[in-house]
């Protein structure tokens, strides 16, 4: 699996994250990114299984990479 750099943001503190990455091989988005730890915010998460985490992706991110995630 190889995976595309699609972009950043400028709100992370030390630079580089959160992140978009594509699977170059099945289109997949991977995001990297600060794990949502506040617990009452974790426990409204739908069904979330073991292996799985959510991360917070600042709204900006999207704005600045939307066509690039979407291939639009």
């Amino acid at each position: 699996m190889a995976l595309e750099f699609l972009g950043s943001s400028n709100t992370s503190q030390g630079g580089g994250c959160p992140s978009f990455y594509r699977d170059t091989e099945t289109g997949d988005v991977i995001v990297q990114g600060v794990a949502l730890t506040d617990p009452e915010k974790r426990g409204q998460l739908l069904q979330l299984k073991p292996g799985e985490d959510a991360v917070v992706v600042p709204a900006v991110l999207f704005e600045f990479h939307a066509g690039k995630v979407t291939g639009v």
